[in-house]
């Protein structure tokens, strides 16, 4: 097992951050560039994952110390759903809310509808947790049974876009800003997540053995990334967040990141101001798992995955 990153006295306490590559990270990139983290305290390196099954192992072998990434991922391994088996106990917990997931269900070019989807290859970062039982259930509510497709596994949302691309899958579920670059590119945003009602996508990631011990530093990465979001939403700084997408997302045009930013940041639907966490998103998330994880489990009990005493002591009640 590896060991915790070492920071020297007095100097902010270094955090090791695993998460999805995309323009989701936008807080983190500000946080680090404008020194929010450092002004409370952290001092973060991000590091980015191939799939949910690494980032989740690499949490439970203390190979990182947080992680952002999909709720889905903590309960499956805390329920014993998740798609790889686990050295460690899965004491992972939620403890800030990010997004609602910025879901997209995207088609290659010569697939312009779900009916079109018949007999057809989606892909998935992986089969049992994520966001593939979102992209299930939009199957299903569009019409087509889960024989009439399949799926296969394929990885982080930037390896499915490549994928798509080169034409190996014929559907994904993409996440912003890889949908409008896809669809850039001559393929179809066929549907949403957000016709399945309040969804709680992206959130803030640790094992509770290491809360236990570094509550100042997921405080002060909190507060850091909460600054952060704060300042992505003046729109004096709108200039500095589209260049920052194109500095560090490959295939992105000025144009994009315009598009991409008015999604990523827009008054509804943006990234959470608050970071709080979204009860009935996470209803919603404990709903499609109940439905299709297995074993199966009827899940309905927010308070076995998160915490929200941390965001209290942080910005208060």
């Amino acid at each position: 097992m590896a060991e915790p990153t070492l920071s020297a006295p007095g100097a902010p306490r270094a955090l090791r951050v695993i998460a999805f590559d995309g323009g989701w990270n936008l807080p983190i990139w500000v946080a680090q560039r404008q020194g929010f983290f450092a002004a409370h305290g952290v001092a973060v390196a991000l590091s980015f994952t191939p799939n949910s099954v690494a980032l989740v192992a690499g949490l439970l072998e203390n190979r990182h110390d947080l992680a952002m990434a999909g709720f889905d991922n903590i309960v499956a391994y805390q329920e014993g759903q998740g798609e790889a088996a686990t050295a460690a106990e899965a004491d992972l917990f939620a403890f800030m809310g990010g997004d609602d997931g910025f879901l997209s269900v995207v088609t290659a070019p010569g697939v312009t509808g779900f009916d079109a989807l018949r007999g057809k290859t989606l892909s998935v970062d992986a089969m049992t947790t994520g966001f593939a039982f979102v992209l299930r259930e939009l199957v299903e509510r569009n019409g087509l049974a889960a024989s009439e497709v399949g799926y296969v596994r394929a990885g982080a949302t930037q390896l499915r876009y490549q994928d798509l691309l080169a034409g190996k899958h014929d559907g994904t579920l993409l996440r912003t800003p890889f949908e409008l670059m896809a669809q850039a590119q001559g393929c179809h945003i066929i549907a949403t997540a957000g016709s399945l009602g309040p969804y709680q996508g992206s959130v803030g990631v640790a094992r509770r053995a290491f809360a236990q011990t570094n509550e100042a530093a997921l405080i002060g990465y909190m507060r850091g990334y909460r600054q952060a979001v704060d300042w992505l939403y003046d729109p004096a700084n709108r200039a500095v967040a589209e260049a920052l997408l194109v500095a560090h997302i490959r295939d992105m045009t000025p144009a994009l990141a315009r598009e991409s930013c008015a999604r990523l940041l827009a008054p509804e639907g943006g990234l959470f101001r608050d970071l709080a966490l979204d009860l009935a998103g996470i209803r919603t998330v404990l709903a499609l798992r109940s439905k299709y994880g297995r074993p199966q489990k009827r899940l309905d009990d927010p308070s076995r995955y998160i915490d929200v005493a941390l965001h209290a002591r942080a910005f208060g009640s």
